[in-house]
């Protein structure tokens, strides 16, 4: 099955970045659909920001920037979305019950043959399937933040994935300049997210006991595992909210205390301090 348009659902924090991706460097036309205008203004703009990093960098030029714009189409209509695309990506808020319904009206909407990827980090693939009546067609195709940079693509099996699916969706990573691995199973936080998101944890349990400070638990991780960016200011890029549903997700399927949230993780969730995107968390990023 050849991919020739893209649509993805949610203009956020992810779904702005996989649609410039699908636009940039795999060149589909990609249909960019999100519930309100100011959620689409905010998206292209953010697009558009990166694309100038390129150009003032030399490695695109203008005429390539405005031609990758030209081949992103932003919307609200759902229908109107999905109704033509190949290949619809969700990347929308990690809440299960939201996402199910979204997938049921795609459902409707979607052409034979057109296939389902979800970007989600944690949620099970074979429950957002059974939303829908083609659950062959439906994987998990999780990006990393920010997909513009990161290389990374896992694809996640549900339980009645077909092969073919998995084949489609690896070689649209492959145009769009990404490294794939395969999770063979749908288990919570597939691969990356079960490793990181346990080790996140524990570095929020370091502050909450008095043990170090964070500027030195990052230093910490940089210097002696040879992280790029530490734990603490990873956390800040992830989004604080995004951390604990995956880590209460965990707790849930897993039954393992192990798994238990940090109590200032929930803390700095009630009161807002959220990471970048709401300029606090662990760090102050008005002031950065």
């Amino acid at each position: 099955m050849e991919i020739k348009k893209v649509a993805v659902l949610g203009a956020g924090l992810m779904g702005h970045g996989i649609a410039q991706v699908s636009a940039q460097n795999a060149k589909y036309e990609v249909n960019l659909r999100d519930i309100k205008q100011e959620f689409i203004d905010s998206g292209m703009g953010m697009i558009k920001k990166s694309l100038q990093r390129f150009v003032s960098k030399g490695k695109l030029s203008e005429k390539d920037m405005n031609e990758i714009l030209g081949r992103i189409h932003p919307m609200i209509d759902l229908k109107k979305a999905v109704a033509d695309a190949d290949l619809i990506i969700e990347a929308i808020p990690e809440n299960v019950e939201l996402k199910k319904s979204v997938w049921a009206e795609v459902d409707k909407y979607a052409k034979q043959g057109a296939v389902f990827a979800s970007n989600t980090s944690s949620i099970s693939i074979t429950e957002m399937a059974s939303a829908t009546h083609r659950p062959e067609k439906f994987c998990g195709m999780h990006f990393f933040n920010p997909p513009q940079i990161m290389n990374l693509v896992e694809i996640v099996r549900g339980a009645k994935t077909s092969d073919e699916t998995v084949t489609v969706v690896a070689e649209v990573a492959k145009r769009m300049g990404k490294e794939t691995v395969i999770c063979k199973k749908d288990a919570p936080g597939f691969i990356v997210n079960r490793v990181l998101v346990p080790a996140l944890n524990e570095a929020i349990f370091l502050v909450h006991e008095g043990i170090a400070d964070p500027e030195d638990i990052d230093k910490a991780i940089k210097l002696g595992l040879n992280w790029p960016m530490g734990p603490l200011t990873l956390l800040d890029f992830v989004g604080l909210d995004t951390t604990l549903a995956i880590a209460e997700l965990f707790t849930k399927e897993f039954g393992d205390s192990k798994y238990r949230a940090c109590p200032l993780l929930r803390q700095m969730v009630r009161a807002g301090l959220l990471g970048r995107k709401t300029s606090k968390g662990f760090y102050d990023w008005g002031k950065k």
